[in-house]
């Protein structure tokens, strides 16, 4: 594939050039090790590398064109140097170009929010293949198109990925395609080339304070999405959090919202929540589902209302909606022949900790023990770590904290950190062990007939990163493999 530069540079905002454009471009690369011959290298100041600093690198590899915020103090007369004033923005509109803005092909619609955003995502796929289109999937868990499965490295892929990936949907046939947005990536303006159908918010709680420093700028990082999406487009909000209405203040988009508490356009009543699935009443209708939690109301009723906004009939989303399989390492279960119940979840946010430990223990009888084993990643938000150990004690009766992924840092100084939020009065229940083997271990052998181990915070992740390489590891895995040597 290759295109000329003047295509590849529409509607982004050029501040200066030196040098021709009308050149044949043959990739588009913001990593100088992919840099080939006749390539355009876009210079980006990331988090931890200036991209500025390679750009003679670039150009030994082949580039001929340099996409940069400044140019270098020595510039080549056989190199096109295109100054910008934010080249992420402009490597996102210029990706697009260059695959010929395949979001433009597609019904694309995105979901942000703390939690929620993958499993809201997977319904919508998994329910628009029911409904007999032709669909794409970009979540955390994997990307798909259609049946194919694509491994997913990051949330939301950078916008050369996320546009060869669109692309490759509409080849395929594909009419819809639902995607995660993460506030990363919103920030990052990875998504920024992009044109959406429709965008949904889910919630909002404490989770890349790392990242974003504090929570009003992580709120309008995800309200950016909102405020970018054009008058064509839908904006469908949870209104039962009270950011919501913050998502739709500058959005030009129609406005919708959806809500199990307060009044909104799309509501839901929950009938009955059990271990098996809940019911709920949608437009007078009572429709049992086999997701679990008062959380998988919202994320149902958000999906229905996305439906109905697409167009689709009421009474077949419904029906379809009530077959859809609970989502990958979202409150998994696994159960053993000893009758104890171990559930695997994602939940790595206080919020969702709590969502999930409030689930349990509305099906609970009180006869049966909760154990809960939760770490807490590192290079991520610290002051998450002791609210994660607090509210694991108030709502388990006994805890093994442990590690998730240290990736950088000590795990032992992780889990000093989340045992700081351990009251005198919970110390008694609470289990440090670093190895995480040992803390699943450790609960099944602590386990009785009938009681429950919640494995939290890694989910469908199938790997343990420690000092930036990742060793396999799953936890459904390994629950299933101690759970069946102690029924031996």
């Amino acid at each position: 594939m290759s295109k000329l530069l003047d295509d590849i540079l529409e509607k982004v905002e050029v501040t200066s050039i030196s040098g021709e454009t009308d050149r044949e471009i043959s990739r588009i690369a913001f990593d100088s090790r992919e840099v080939e011959k006749k390539a355009v290298f876009v210079a980006i100041k990331g988090t931890q590398v200036d991209g500025h600093k390679f750009i003679e690198q670039a150009i030994q590899k082949g580039a001929e064109t340099v996409v940069c915020e400044k140019f270098p103090s020595r510039v080549s007369d056989r190199i096109t140097y295109i100054g910008v004033d934010n080249s992420a923005l402009a490597l996102s509109i210029m990706a697009a170009n260059f695959y010929g803005n395949p979001s433009r092909k597609i019904t694309l619609v995105a979901v942000t929010g703390t939690n929620g955003k993958t499993t809201v995502a997977t319904i919508l796929f998994s329910l628009f293949r029911k409904l007999g289109y032709d669909v794409g999937l970009l979540s955390t868990v994997e990307n798909r198109i259609n049946d194919e499965v694509i491994p997913a490295t990051h949330t939301t892929p950078d916008p050369i990925q996320l546009n060869e990936l669109i692309l490759r949907m509409v080849d395929q046939g594909c009419t819809h395609c639902f995607m995660e947005a993460s506030s990363h990536a919103i920030i990052q303006e990875r998504i920024s080339g992009l044109k959406y159908t429709g965008a949904i918010f889910t919630n909002i709680s404490h989770d890349h304070l790392d990242y974003h420093k504090t929570f009003d700028a992580y709120i309008k990082a995800k309200k950016k999405l909102f405020d970018d999406l054009p008058a064509s487009a839908f904006s469908l909000v949870n209104i039962d959090d009270k950011r919501g209405t913050i998502m739709q203040q500058n959005t030009k988009a129609l406005k919708a919202s959806y809500a199990l508490k307060n009044p909104a356009e799309y509501k839901a009543k929950l009938i009955s929540n059990t271990i098996q699935g809940i019911e709920l009443e949608i437009e007078n209708k009572n429709v049992w589902f086999k997701l679990i939690g008062d959380f998988n109301g919202y994320n149902l009723l958000a999906s229905y209302a996305t439906a109905i906004l697409l167009g689709e009939d009421s009474e077949d989303v419904l029906q379809h909606l009530s077959d859809v399989d609970p989502t990958p390492g979202r409150f998994e279960q696994v159960i053993s022949e000893a009758k104890i119940t171990a559930i695997v979840d994602y939940a790595h946010t206080p919020d969702a900790l709590k969502n999930v430990l409030q689930t349990i223990n509305s099906f609970r009888t009180g006869n049966e023990s909760l154990i809960t084993i939760v770490g807490c990643g590192g290079d991520r938000d610290k002051s998450k770590r002791p609210l994660m150990a607090s509210v694991a004690c108030d709502l388990s009766n006994k805890v093994i904290l442990t590690s998730d992924n240290p990736r950088n840092e000590d795990p032992e100084e992780i889990l000093a950190e989340m045992k700081s939020g351990v009251t005198a009065s919970n110390q008694r229940k609470t289990v440090v062990l670093a190895n995480r083997e040992e803390a699943i271990k450790t609960a099944c052998l602590m386990a009785e007939d009938n009681d429950i181990i919640l494995v939290a915070g890694k989910g469908h992740e199938k790997y343990q990163e420690i000092k930036g390489v990742k060793y396999p590891f799953d936890d459904k895995e390994v629950l299933e493999r101690m759970l069946k040597l102690m029924s031996n």
